[in-house]
C-alpha cells in the first residue's frame, strides 16, 4: 500500500492536482471472474476553488482487460454541487456523460451511451470530474470504484450489470434467434423501401408478443451489443441477451452469453475444421447450438446446413434448433436430426428460433418474432440464469407462440424425480411413472416418445382451464433411453415439444432389433 500511494502521489504532483485532493487506491486481484468488490477504489474530495475545472484522477488498467465498469458517487447534492463523469483512456476520451449518469461501462463490442466501445488498451487511464457547481466553502466527497473483467461472458461482469429483470423461479418465454440492421434483418422504411431494420423494431415485437427475453443473433456480427447496452435500461421487461450467429459454409451456430470475438472463418488457417471452432467457443465460455440442421445448403441457402467436413465432437455442444421458423416455414423439420443425436447419446438441448429478418412482420405469420417461442425453467430472468436453464434441459418449444401454453412432465422411479432435462436412475425391472401436464392445449393429443418412437396417444387434452396430467408407466431394461413429451393438435401439427428425461443414460443403448 505504501508503494502505491507513492506512485499516485506522483501522478497527482505530476499533473498539479494534489493541493486539490487525497487520492486513495486499492487494487485487488485483476484475473478474478464477476468480481464482487472493486478491483480500484479512487476516494478524493472537491472544493469550491475547483468550479468550473476539470479534475483528472489516474488510475492503472493492466493487460488482458475486456471490459471496464466504472461506478462513481459524491457528496452534497442537497448543497446544489454538480459533478460531470467522464472516462478517458491513455490516448482518447471514451466517455463522457455530464453529470446524469453513476455506472459506465466499456468494452470491446459495447459501451453505455456516451461512452465508445473498443479495445482496453493497459496503462493509465484517467476518471475525469467536471466541476459546473459547487457553493463556496463546501467540500464534496466522491468515491469512484473501477472494476476489470477479463472476459465478454455476460456472467463475469459486476453483477450490477447483470442484475435479473426479475427475481423467482419461473417458466419464462422468449425467442433465441433472429436479424437485425446488423446482418441481413431487413424492413419497409418509411417510404416503403426495404432497409437494414433497427434493433429497437425488433425489441418492440417482443414486447407486443409478450416474450421475457430475445437473444439478437446477427451473422458473425459483434456490433448489434452496443446498441443492446442503450436499449436494455428502456426496455426492463425484455432481457436482451448477447448472441450471434456463426455463419460458415459447413453450417450455422448460435453463440449465446459472450461477446468476446470468435473467428469464424472456418477453413482457414486458424480454424481449420468445425471442433476447433467449437472449442474455441467452449474456452470463451459461450453456450453454442446447431442452426436449422435440416435446411438445405447452396445456392438458395449458403451454407445453412449442417454438412461439416470432418466428424464433430457433439459434446462441445448444448443444444440444438428442433424448430426453426424459416425452416418450418418452408416445411423442414430439425426434429429428426435432434432425435439421431439423442439416440447417438448426445444430450443436446431441443430449443426453436424464428430466424426472424422483418421485426414488422404480423405476429400471425411463420417466423415473426416469437414464432416459435422457447420456454425455460430458470431461477431468475437474468442471462446467467436463462442459459443455465438451457444448458440443463429445462425447456419446451411453443410452436403455436401463445401467451401461456405449458407442458411440463415429472418422471418418477427407484425413489427419483426427475423433470424435462434430468436424468434418473432405474435399474432394471424399475417402474418408472411419467405424469405429462398440459395448460392451454385444448382438444390437442398428448404424445409421450421413446428414444425418437411414439409410445401411442396418451390422451386428447380437454378445457380445463388448470390444464390436465397424463399418466404412462413404463419398465426399465437395463438400457439408456431417452423419453419426450409433445402435444399435437387436430391437424396434426406440433403445438408443444418438450425435451426428454434421461433414463439410465450412463448406460449402452439398446441393441437394434
Amino acid at each position: 500500500m505504501v508503494n502505491l500511494m507513492t506512485r499516485l502521489r506522483a501522478c497527482g504532483l505530476a499533473l498539479g492536482l494534489l493541493p486539490l485532493f487525497l487520492i486513495l487506491a486499492a487494487a485487488a486481484q485483476t484475473n478474478q471472474a464477476a468480481p464482487t468488490v472493486a478491483n480500484v477504489v479512487l476516494r478524493g474530495e472537491v472544493k469550491s476553488s475547483q468550479k468550473h475545472t476539470y479534475v483528472e484522477v489516474p488510475f492503472q488498467v493492466p493487460a488482458g482487460v475486456e471490459r471496464l465498469t466504472l461506478t462513481f458517487h459524491y457528496t452534497e447534492r442537497d448543497q446544489h454541487t454538480a459533478l460531470d463523469l467522464g472516462l478517458e483512456d491513455p490516448v482518447h476520451l471514451r466517455c463522457w456523460s455530464g453529470g446524469n449518469k453513476s455506472v459506465l461501462t466499456v468494452s470491446i463490442a459495447d459501451a453505455t451511451p456516451s461512452c465508445l466501445p473498443g479495445l482496453i488498451p493497459a496503462g493509465t487511464w484517467k476518471v475525469l470530474i467536471g466541476v459546473p457547481n459547487i457553493r463556496p466553502g463546501v467540500t464534496s466527497h466522491f468515491t469512484a470504484e473501477v472494476y476489470f473483467t477479463n472476459s465478454g461472458l455476460v456472467a463475469d461482469e459486476p453483477a450490477f450489470l447483470r442484475a435479473p429483470l426479475r427475481t423467482g423461479p419461473a417458466w419464462y418465454r422468449g425467442d433465441l434467434h433472429m436479424h437485425t440492421a446488423h446482418s441481413d434483418g431487413q424492413c419497409p422504411n418509411q417510404t416503403g423501401q426495404k432497409v437494414p431494420c433497427p434493433v429497437f423494431l425488433t425489441v418492440e415485437a417482443a414486447v407486443k408478443r409478450g416474450l421475457d427475453f430475445i437473444a439478437i443473433t446477427d451473422h458473425n456480427a459483434t456490433s448489434q451489443y452496443d446498441v443492446m447496452r442503450e436499449l436494455q435500461p428502456y426496455f426492463d421487461k425484455v432481457l436482451l441477451i448477447p448472441g450471434r450467429e456463426i455463419t460458415t459454409f459447413r453450417g450455422h451456430l448460435n453463440f449465446l452469453g459472450t461477446t468476446s470475438y470468435v473467428d469464424f472463418r472456418l477453413g482457414g488457417k486458424s480454424v481449420p475444421d468445425m471442433n476447433t471452432l467449437l472449442r474455441s467457443a467452449d474456452k470463451l465460455g459461450a453456450l453454442v447450438s446447431i442452426n436449422h440442421p435440416d435446411a438445405p445448403s447452396g445456392e438458395i441457402c449458403m451454407g445453412c446446413g449442417w454438412t461439416p467436413a470432418h466428424p464433430v465432437d457433439m459434446h462441445l455442444l448444448a443444444a440444438v434448433e428442433a424448430v426453426n421458423g424459416g425452416s418450418e416455414m418452408h416445411g423442414f423439420n430439425g426434429v429428426p436430426f435432434w432425435d439421431k443425436q439423442l439416440n447417438a447419446g448426445y444430450r443436446l438441448t431441443g430449443i426453436g428460433g424464428s430466424d426472424n429478418h422483418n421485426a414488422t412482420s404480423p405476429l400471425d405469420e411463420p417466423s415473426s418474432v416469437g414464432s416459435p417461442t422457447t420456454v425455460v425453467y430458470a431461477t431468475e430472468l437474468s442471462t446467467p440464469a436463462i442459459l443455465a436453464g438451457i444448458r440443463a434441459g429445462h425447456v419446451f418449444i411453443d410452436l403455436t407462440a401463445s401467451h401461456d401454453r405449458m407442458l411440463t412432465m415429472q418422471a418418477s422411479g427407484n425413489g427419483q424425480t426427475a423433470h424435462m432435462g434430468d436424468l434418473l436412475d432405474a435399474p432394471k425391472g424399475t417402474t418408472v411413472s411419467f405424469d405429462v401436464h398440459e395448460t392451454g392445449a385444448n382438444q390437442g393429443s398428448v404424445v409421450l416418445i421413446e428414444d425418437g418412437h411414439g409410445m401411442g396417444t396418451l390422451a386428447q387434452a380437454g378445457a380445463s382451464d388448470g390444464g390436465e396430467t397424463f399418466h404412462r408407466t413404463w419398465t426399465a431394461d437395463g438400457y439408456r433411453h431417452w423419453f419426450r413429451p409433445q402435444v399435437v393438435g387436430p391437424d396434426g401439427k406440433l403445438w408443444l415439444l418438450g425435451n426428454p428425461v434421461y433414463v439410465d443414460w450412463n448406460r449402452p443403448s439398446a441393441p437394434a432389433e
